[in-house]
């Protein structure tokens, strides 16, 4: 019986031991939903490839006051992508500041509300960001300026849980560089 305790205590030990070893972390795709779409993955912050700035270059800034006025958000509707003509307005007004700024660099931060999964809102951000940089680039404004992020629901910028925070989180913003 002593033998018998002991062969099932190393018995337990050895699964406890070499079962957790060969468990790996669920890999969630980042481009869920845009299959078929015609937009290409966006990055996450800290991620290689991502166009952030290198070592020892300048990172993204929020604008100046004085440039405050080309670099407004622009907000969304409910499970849209689609820009509004407010949106469009504002992007003509950054649109016509870059073509004047030609070493400016934009980075457009894609966001959303809390409802959804959060690979949903991921897709739908990116959506969101993507839609305004080819809005951008109709303009005339060189795509190659124009680096694009999702950040899904993970940065409200209302936390509250009602349909005017919701509308305040269903944007894009922009930085620069």
């Amino acid at each position: 019986m002593k033998r018998y305790a002991q062969l099932l205590c190393t018995l337990i030990l050895v699964c406890v031991l070499i079962i957790p070893a060969g468990c790996s972390k669920k890999k969630v795709k980042k481009d869920a939903g845009l299959e078929g779409a015609g937009i290409e993955e966006t990055k996450r912050p800290g991620e290689e490839g991502l166009e952030e700035a290198q070592p020892g270059g300048p990172e993204w800034q929020e604008p100046t006051p004085e440039m405050a006025q080309y670099f407004k958000d622009i907000y969304f509707q409910y499970d849209q992508f689609n820009l509004t003509p407010e949106g469009k307005e504002t992007l003509n007004k950054l649109g016509e500041w870059m073509m004047k700024n030609a070493s400016t660099q934009v980075l457009i931060e894609g966001h959303t509300d809390e409802r959804g999964t959060a690979e949903y809102n991921l897709a739908l951000g990116e959506r969101r960001a993507h839609s305004a940089k080819k809005y951008l680039a109709q303009l005339g404004v060189n795509a190659e300026r124009i680096s694009t992020i999702s950040y899904g629901e993970e940065r409200p910028l209302d936390p509250g849980h009602t349909e005017a925070a919701w509308s305040k989180n269903r944007r894009c913003h922009f930085l620069y560089r």
